[in-house]
């Protein structure tokens, strides 16, 4: 018998952000693998009234697949460490770092993980000229899944002007940052151990959020074709990107290689990853021996482990599992 039978679990998904339909796809899929578990499921479409709602249901332990702002950068967080409820994924300090890229780029650096340069500036400054030389990146400071990402290549003439339109709601300042030529690398950390390199090969050529979440938008390869030292160090950068910023629970590293200058650069964590299980990083635990549903069990006992005095007695099959 599962450890999380008859547990109430409250899970969170949907929300406010740009992000609110990968959020339900990655509920949906949880809350399936929970009920399969066992455990009694709430499902809870994230709104303002959440804390009212947490409250009338009085769940054991909270799954948080919320994505993007407000779910994913230490708000929801808050609320949940106020209410006195235990939740996946990384706290509240944790989830807004990472969740805001210039301030995480200076605490990874900090502690020794390469990082892109570049910086922040006004929206209306970069779209008046270039403020680095191209090629270079432009994207908000606090968003995911590639939402209002431009790439301004070599010999562009102007900058992106759509950062200036009235369509506009990622803020007013925004992340240019050189572009790296390459390959885009993900690294799944569970337990504060990487567990394998995927490599994505985008079908546009760009990984944005279509080739992200449209069927058939990327292929994944894993475990990655890497020179062996290229392959260890994203595991280490990860690893050690996933402790600088306090993280826990399970966090994915995204990275770049430019395999024709031998350049591997980290360029954010995500503290609460895509989590279907076609997602990357159910498709390396998988690669570990580590099913969906395992996972999902492993994610929702760690979370009540930390918040409860007693915790769920950790079964032998997920604790004692590898991930390397």
């Amino acid at each position: 018998m599962s450890a999380l039978a008859g547990r109430h679990v409250a899970l969170l998904m949907g929300g406010l952000s740009s992000e609110r339909e990968v959020s339900l796809v990655s509920g949906r899929e949880c809350g399936a693998a929970l009920e399969r578990l066992g455990a009694k499921v709430s499902y809870v479409d994230a709104g303002r009234d959440i804390a009212q709602v947490l409250t009338r249901l009085r769940p054991d332990v909270c799954f948080n697949a919320l994505h993007g702002e407000w779910g994913e950068d230490g708000c929801v967080q808050g609320v949940l460490e106020t209410l006195g409820l235990p939740y996946t994924h990384s706290g509240v300090l944790a989830s807004a770092l990472a969740m805001d890229k210039a301030k995480a780029k200076a605490v990874l650096a900090a502690a020794g993980v390469a990082v892109p340069g570049g910086g922040l500036f006004n929206r209306f400054e970069v779209a008046a000229d270039h403020v680095i030389a191209p090629p270079y990146v432009v994207k908000p400071n606090a968003e995911g899944s590639s939402v209002g990402v431009f790439i301004v290549q070599e010999g562009a003439n102007r900058p992106p002007q759509e950062i200036v339109a009235p369509s506009w709601t990622f803020g007013e300042e925004v992340m240019v940052e050189p572009y790296i030529a390459g390959r885009e690398l993900a690294v799944g950390v569970m337990d504060g151990r990487a567990m394998t390199v995927t490599d994505i090969v985008p079908r546009s050529g760009f990984y944005d959020y279509e080739a992200k979440y449209g069927e058939g938008g990327s292929e994944h390869i894993l475990p990655a074709q890497l020179p062996h030292h290229v392959f260890e160090k994203a595991l280490k950068l990860a690893e050690l990107a996933h402790a600088a910023l306090g993280c826990r629970g399970v966090t994915r590293s995204d990275l770049r290689y430019d395999d024709v200058k031998d350049i591997l650069v980290l360029l954010e964590v995500n503290t609460q990853p895509g989590m279907t299980p076609t997602s990357l990083v159910p498709e390396q635990a998988a690669l570990k021996g580590v099913d969906f549903d395992r996972l999902v069990l492993w994610i929702t006992e760690d979370a009540y482990a930390r918040g409860s005095a007693g915790g769920i007695a950790r079964s032998s099959e997920t604790s004692d599992q590898s991930v390397r």
